[in-house]
């Protein structure tokens, strides 16, 4: 993929007089690097894309610098059986499992219900100054991720929101893929009535308009800064802050100093259990398909 100072980036904008916040994301070699992990068809590459586009969204919005949002979409029965995206502190990483046989009987542009049957998409946000944790749960029953997080966002926070992700590969460039959350700014923020107990909300319906006039061409555009993007949907707004552009990247967080700790908290005879015929215990990192051999040897004797 062509460098561009564009890609792995999240661009923050407030509309302070519609009363609305929003996030722009862009995401190119730091996909492609979480997608070369595995040998994703078509269908998984743009789920697993739009997954990690939706956790830089909503893990941007953190104010716990810390904190980890994570989104997990599991379902045994399904053609997709796990799907997983986390953020943390500026890093993503994601994966899916799928049945490849299963999933070549849907044909090129399966549907989410195809992908995923009944499913539902966990939304966990982790607070790592308090330990909190607060989990929402949304069925995945729209035509994409975008819609669940919509439907998340109406259902369990009472705001209403727009997430538009897209995604776009093209011959020899890599994969591309991008979105904006917009948000009318809750209750307590600047002082505002929830707009579910009104009538009507001209502020966000004008919002809401112009922000639907976002094309999936310029979203995924390498050459067009994200700020620009705010600029051609709101340039007509009497003020429009935008923060600096923060960096996204690939972060899988597995070392062997963790694994160790993991696996010394299983009693001695559980971990012969797990070792081979060498005495070797080998971790598979599902998230970026390493492995990560773990000797006897190195655990005191019991």
């Amino acid at each position: 993929m062509t460098a561009s100072p564009n890609l792995d980036l999240v661009q923050g904008f407030t509309i302070t007089a519609r009363h609305a916040r929003g996030r722009v994301v862009r995401l190119g070699p730091l996909l492609n690097q979480v997608l070369a992990a595995h040998a994703y068809p078509p269908p998984i590459e743009r789920l697993l894309a739009s997954a990690l586009v939706l956790a830089a969204l909503l893990g941007n919005t953190l104010k716990d610098a810390g904190g980890q949002l994570t989104l997990q979409a599991q379902n045994q029965h399904g053609v997709v059986s796990l799907l997983v995206a986390d953020y943390k502190a500026g890093e993503l990483r994601g994966y899916a499992k799928f049945d490849a046989d299963r999933l070549a009987e849907l044909g090129p542009d399966p549907t989410l219900f195809g992908l995923f049957g009944k499913g539902y998409l966990a939304i966990t946000f982790d607070q790592a100054i308090t330990g909190e944790r607060y989990q929402g749960i949304v069925p995945l029953d729209g035509e994409s991720l975008a819609k669940a997080a919509e439907h998340y966002f109406f259902q369990s926070e009472q705001i209403p929101s727009i997430v538009h992700i897209a995604t776009r590969h093209d011959p020899g460039e890599g994969c591309v893929a991008a979105g904006m959350l917009l948000q009318h700014l809750p209750e307590g923020e600047v002082g505002r009535e929830r707009l579910h107990v009104r009538h009507d909300h001209p502020e966000w319906e004008h919002v809401q308009a112009l922000a639907n006039t976002l094309q999936d061409a310029e979203l995924t555009d390498p050459a067009l800064p994200l700020p620009d993007i705010v600029w051609r949907l709101f340039h007509e707004e009497a003020e429009v802050r935008v923060t600096d552009p923060a960096p996204l990247v690939k972060g899988c967080r597995c070392n062997i100093a963790h694994i160790r700790e993991v696996i010394g908290s299983f009693p001695a005879t559980e971990r012969t259990e797990m070792a081979d015929s060498d005495g070797i215990i080998t971790v598979d990192c599902a998230f970026c398909s390493r492995l990560f051999p773990v000797g006897l040897k190195s655990f005191p004797a019991p």
